[in-house]
């Protein structure tokens, strides 16, 4: 990787313990998971800000806070997100991945690619909002916006 790359990227990703905290395991494994495929593959830059950075995500007042650090962790800024544009497309993807699991159980091929389709509308969508609010603070490419959206979803999933 350049170093041009390198400097357009996330390194790190922590989870705030105090406002977030502890899962059951399979759910600390799929934050770990969302965790690692963001990490392994993004495009991710701080406006007025160069890279590569830390990111810390918590949660304050109904708000996402990405809390943004430089490779030295030095704090270089923080953006509170409201997650009340988010809460009824996180809930549709819930519900429609629920149907997707049981369709695998018993659903026919034509089925499940339906529900498949409506799923990844879904991600696609909050994707999209999370860009949107992110417009001329960072700029982050579609499919690491993807990526996000997955981690902003595995902390809202209860099991």
């Amino acid at each position: 990787m350049s170093e041009a790359d390198n400097s357009r990227r996330l390194i790190s990703i922590v989870l705030d313990a105090a406002s977030i905290g502890r899962a059951p395991p399979d759910i600390e494994h799929e934050r770990a998971v969302a965790i690692y495929d963001l990490i392994e593959e993004n495009s991710f830059a701080l406006n007025g800000h160069a890279g590569p950075y830390r990111l810390v995500l918590s949660v304050a007042e109904q708000r996402l806070v990405l809390d943004l650090r430089s490779e030295r962790d030095e704090p270089l800024v923080a953006h509170a997100l409201s997650l009340t544009p988010f809460r009824k497309v996180v809930k549709d993807y819930f519900l429609i991945c629920e149907s997707y699991h049981q369709a695998i159980r018993s659903g026919s091929p034509r089925r499940i690619e339906a529900i498949d389709m409506g799923r990844r509308g879904l991600h696609n969508e909050g994707s999209e909002i999370l860009r949107e609010r992110l417009k001329g603070k960072v700029e982050l490419d579609f499919d690491t916006a993807r990526r996000l959206f997955t981690l902003v979803c595995v902390l809202h999933w209860r099991g």
